[in-house]
């Protein structure tokens, strides 16, 4: 396992669709160590999630982690999760608005509409199926990391660009309301 470097938003690996793994790259070596390294570099990072292609491999794998997350500490915990070739399909056309950031868009934040649920179809790192669906916040922690294997970034989806700020203005300006939205979100969907 190893620390890796996280692509920054002008790159283009960010926009690049990234290809399906075979089952056959997946279990190999190369293909578990990348699952490792992207594990290790998202909570070095302090992230909810990180997608293959923000450490410069352009395949369709992702993985997700809520606990006691410092930049997120009013996220649902969502345990370690391993999504290889996902598909995400939304059950409602209910959206929310979700206050979002990314470690390739260092410092900036902004709002994003996401479905309040979808159905998550995956491999997981042994190649099994996977098949459940997300709801409320963690949706969006979902649709956030799978957009970035169609080569899209949540700059792309945001709603309004007057909505856009820097960490320490969403802390000072931003945070106490977002935090009570993301209460009511909890309390509806317990996620």
């Amino acid at each position: 396992m190893s620390f890796r470097k996280i692509a920054q938003i002008g790159h283009p690996v960010l926009r690049q669709v990234a290809r399906p793994l075979s089952r056959e790259e997946l279990m190999s070596p190369s293909g578990q160590q990348l699952i490792d390294d992207l594990i290790a570099t998202m909570r070095d990072a302090d992230g909810a999630g990180l997608a293959a292609p923000q450490i410069y491999e352009s395949v369709r794998v992702c993985v997700i982690e809520v606990g006691q997350n410092a930049r997120y500490p009013y996220k649902p915990k969502i345990p370690l999760t391993v999504l290889v070739n996902p598909l995400l399909t939304p059950l409602t056309e209910r959206k929310f608005s979700n206050f979002e950031g990314c470690l390739s868009v260092p410092n900036l934040r902004g709002r994003v509409d996401r479905f309040c649920e979808v159905r998550v179809q995956a491999w997981d790192r042994e190649g099994r199926e996977l098949d459940f669906v997300a709801r409320g916040i963690s949706a969006g922690t979902y649709q956030h990391e799978v957009d970035h294997l169609d080569a899209t970034i949540f700059v792309d989806r945001v709603s309004d660009t007057r909505t856009l700020c820097t960490w320490q203005e969403f802390e000072r300006h931003h945070r106490e309301g977002f935090i009570k939205e993301v209460q009511t979100i909890v309390a509806e969907f317990g996620s």
